[in-house]
């Protein structure tokens, strides 16, 4: 069946490439709002570029549980040897515009959403097991370094180590950053690392500290600084083409992923912090443990919609997965879904590649683009004498064994309805 043009209404369009007109010549006329339509959106097709991690690339796939540690975490995910969870993975540079080269000596940017049967979980991490800051303070200040100069709007190399060299802090991963690790071949020989620690829960409430490790399954390769700079110019898009190239081929992408576990007692007497992403933990003293492999296999139908819209953030936590103190993670927090608000509106959840693949039911209501149904005639407020989706006591954060965090408790003096139905 031949597909026919139609307007953003959904009515035929007859031409697409005349516009209406008094007379041959013209001129236009007003009242051609097949026109208007047609350029109204094309001036609007661009949305705000991501502030960091603006050029990136990314596919779908899936992550095998392969060892089970349902002993440490509650997770549905890593709960069972041989379960599938459906994925999609984004890989990126940090300070570089939508256009710049991929052959960039920069941190990479390594993004997982698992689509859980417990709702999205993101890891948000690098290809570094450290990062710059330890203090989310400064993290717009660094940031900063890695743009264009206010004046000249070039970018400045004098601003990057002008600022390095007062974060005494940012020695470990410039150090990194410059050694023959700094310029990733391309996206699938590249290791990737949570960086942050994360707190795991188990079914009985028992807690234990833990970093991610995705180690790739097609080898390390870097790029010599002269290499990158041919690349650079001859291809600046080539580790988003290898990828792209590699999947649509036949081929895959993938990682071993494998995870170091700490008791939390031992974080108030490990020999760093261990909630200081600057830092690392020592594989002598926490070993890698495997978990699983994540396998890259199918390439977006469509960059815009999959890859640009895709939004990622350490808030997508789920049960049995949760925050530890760390600083930057904290801060991190918060910035990153308030980044996507910005940048895809209050409802950006609700795009596709975003969408969670189980039911989400809240009070959330109204805002810019809403295409769920809007929780339909449903009490939009809680608690309420009315049948309505209720919270599960299961899925409460348990207290940290960390001295001044607290757990989501009402206080002993709280005086409650049920209270009083019960008197």
């Amino acid at each position: 069946m031949t597909e026919h043009l139609t307007t953003s209404s959904g009515a035929p369009l007859g031409d697409n490439e005349h516009s209406l007109t008094a007379g041959v010549r013209g001129p236009l006329l007003m009242q051609d709002y097949q026109l208007i339509d047609k350029l109204a959106h094309f001036v609007r097709e661009r949305i705000p570029e991501r502030i960091v991690h603006a050029k990136g690339a990314g596919a779908f796939g899936y992550f095998e549980t392969t060892h089970d540690l349902s002993a440490l975490t509650k997770a549905h995910l890593f709960g069972k040897v041989g379960r599938r969870t459906p994925l999609v993975a984004r890989f990126s540079t940090v300070g570089g515009e939508r256009g710049s080269a991929d052959a960039e000596r920069d941190p990479r940017g390594f993004a997982v959403k698992f689509y859980t049967e417990e709702g999205n979980y993101d890891v948000v991490g690098n290809n570094t097991p450290v990062f710059f800051i330890r203090d989310p303070f400064k993290f717009p200040d660094m940031v900063h370094t890695h743009k264009r100069n206010p004046a000249s709007g070039l970018k400045d190399h004098t601003a990057f180590w002008d600022f390095f060299s007062r974060s005494p802090e940012a020695t470990h991963q410039v150090t990194v950053l410059f050694s023959d690790r700094g310029i990733p071949a391309n996206h699938r020989h590249m290791h990737g690392f949570g960086c942050h620690t994360y707190r795991w829960v188990n079914a009985h409430g028992e807690g234990v500290w833990m970093k991610y490790h995705f180690r790739t399954e097609a080898g390390i390769k870097n790029l010599f600084s002269e290499e990158a700079a041919v690349l650079a110019g001859s291809d600046p898009d080539h580790a988003s083409r290898d990828l792209w190239n590699h999947i649509a081929g036949g081929g895959v992408a993938a990682w071993k992923v494998e995870v170091q576990i700490m008791p939390e007692a031992d974080a108030e007497r490990y020999r760093i912090d261990p909630f200081d992403v600057t830092k690392v933990w020592r594989y002598q003293d926490y070993p890698l443990r495997p978990l699983g492999r994540m396998v890259l296999d199918r390439n977006p139908a469509n960059n815009f919609a999959d890859m640009e819209q895709v939004a990622f953030s350490p808030s997508n936590l789920i049960p049995g997965i949760e925050p530890s103190p760390d600083k930057l993670l904290q801060g991190r927090l918060f910035s990153y879904p308030d980044a996507h608000r910005y940048r895809l509106g209050a409802n950006f959840q609700q795009i596709p590649v975003n969408r969670a693949q189980v039911p989400v039911h809240n009070h959330f209501r109204d805002g810019a683009m809403t295409v769920d149904g809007n929780g339909g005639g449903v009490a939009n407020y809680h608690p309420n004498s009315f049948a309505g989706p209720v919270a599960r006591p299961d899925a409460r954060e348990t207290p940290l064994a960390v001295s001044g965090v607290a757990a989501r408790t009402p206080y002993p003096q709280e005086n409650r309805c049920d209270d009083f139905e019960q008197a």
